[in-house]
């Protein structure tokens, strides 16, 4: 359990990083998103969670997670 909320508490402070460092990069990025078809956005999406499996599995299989 230490570790589940160790990781969402990551997961905010990587969230939040580019609102604080660059809000206006952030708000052209987002209205750029917001023109993106949903097949694209689907598939961005996919790419992302294919690309965070992988790197959980390969730290896992390293040991690098203990």
């Amino acid at each position: 359990m230490k570790l589940f909320v160790t990781l969402i508490g990551l997961i905010f402070i990587l969230e939040g990083l580019p609102y604080v460092a660059s809000p206006e990069a952030m708000q052209r990025w987002l209205r750029q998103l917001t023109e993106m078809s949903p097949a694209q956005l689907r598939m961005m999406g996919l790419i992302a969670m294919t690309a965070g499996f992988v790197l959980l599995l390969v730290a896992r299989r390293s040991g690098l997670l203990g």
